[in-house]
């Protein structure tokens, strides 16, 4: 087929328009996507998950198996330390404190006889047996003059002899009766270590009945009850569980590879799932020695610096700790930075329409940003690895993000 010269023409045209679009197309470059380094504050923190636990968390138990007589409190009610929140049937220990009482007033009933009555006897009785020994002396030396003298028999000073023997006995016999039942004698130590038993048994009493009113060991609010009037309490199963304390603290964990950014006081940002829109400020306050190998976790602690009325234990709740401040950074999306194969890392920059690789020293590394401190300018516009460009590449941006 011969070509006219006209279609020799149209060829030639239609040849020199796509090397002119061709041209025009390569001049243009690749379509990218870039985003802009901006400067201002930036905050490095580190996020994690975590619940709200109270100082004190206490269940309510029984110490012996009874039957519940009373269940004087429900979930979410207030209670002050030391009221009695349970009953528990307590008939035979009230009997046994009655007993036990009866038992202390007849120990205090003896002690009292002991004094006004045995004791004041017991001297009298010591006073008359010294008396009459006296009398039994005179008696004795009497007849012996008596005797002497010729006008009794040696029988008479004989009887006389053996009344004041019996009159001897008879006092030391009742002064050591009058030592017994005196203030540091026999019968009183007796009588006081008896009494001081019946004490011991009405505090046991006393105790296995209290022990039968569970109360609040502190002020708090019950937050769960697993029994009802009737059921048996079992020895150490929960009834009620009861936190307290006016510290409300945060317990969360992060991945051991944040340690580094960790210190105690760092201030944090909590926010309760509940309430997304109520933010509240925390501080850390405690950082495990030991990593958990199972999870790769540190377990943390953080403590709510203001009372939150509307946090509830168990809670759970975000935090984000803040662990670093600038107030003036070059800002980068983080997923805008790129690493070689040592791990450096780079940018690509449109500069005048080509890519260039620009090499990045990197700082604080943020929520979805990261500060860089040496390798870009404010305004710079940095090619995102959205695109397939490459350093050398000419380059068109289809949009800023």
């Amino acid at each position: 087929m011969k070509f006219t010269r006209t279609q020799w023409v149209l060829l030639a045209v239609l040849v020199a328009g796509i090397l002119g679009l061709t041209i025009i197309y390569s001049r243009r470059g690749k379509a990218v996507e870039v985003v802009v380094v901006t400067q201002g504050p930036m905050v490095q923190s580190v996020v994690t998950t975590g619940r709200i636990a109270s100082v004190a968390r206490n269940d309510i138990a029984s110490q012996s198996t009874a039957r519940i007589e009373a269940i004087l409190v429900r979930e979410g009610d207030t209670v002050r330390a030391g009221q009695v929140l349970v009953r528990l049937r307590d008939d035979e220990a009230t009997a046994n404190l009655a007993q036990a009482k009866a038992a202390v007033a007849e120990a205090r009933g003896r002690m009292r006889q002991l004094i006004t009555v045995q004791e004041p006897v017991s001297a009298q009785q010591l006073e008359q047996a010294r008396a009459a020994d006296i009398q039994a002396v005179r008696e004795l030396e009497r007849a012996r003059d008596l005797l002497k003298q010729g006008f009794v028999s040696q029988s008479r000073v004989d009887d006389a002899q053996r009344a004041a023997t019996a009159s001897s006995a008879a006092v030391r016999s009742a002064s050591a009766q009058a030592a017994g039942n005196g203030a540091s004698g026999a019968e009183a130590a007796l009588a006081q270590s008896r009494l001081e038993q019946a004490l011991a048994a009405e505090k046991a009493a006393a105790t296995r009945l209290d022990q039968l009113s569970l109360r609040a060991p502190a002020a708090g609010t019950v937050i769960s009850r697993a029994a009802d009037p009737g059921d048996t309490a079992q020895i150490g199963r929960a009834i009620l569980t009861v936190v307290s304390g006016d510290e409300t603290r945060i317990q969360a964990s992060v991945d051991e590879k944040n340690l580094g950014y960790l210190k105690l006081g760092q201030t944090a940002r909590a926010t309760a799932d509940a309430y997304p829109q109520r933010p509240f400020d925390a501080a850390l306050t405690f950082i495990a020695p030991a990593v958990d190998a199972q999870r790769g976790t540190v377990d943390l602690k953080l403590r709510v610096d203001k009372a939150v009325d509307y946090l509830r234990p168990d809670m759970t709740v975000s935090v984000e700790i803040i662990t670093a401040q600038e107030p003036n950074a070059l800002k980068l999306p983080s997923d805008a930075v790129l690493r070689d194969t040592a791990g450096d890392a780079y940018a690509l920059v449109n500069r005048e329409g080509r890519a260039e690789k620009v090499a990045l020293t990197l700082g604080l590394r943020g929520i979805g940003t990261t500060q860089v401190v040496k390798g870009l300018a404010a305004g710079d516009h940095v090619i995102t690895p959205s695109t397939s460009a490459e350093a050398g590449d000419r380059v068109r941006e289809q949009r800023l993000r």
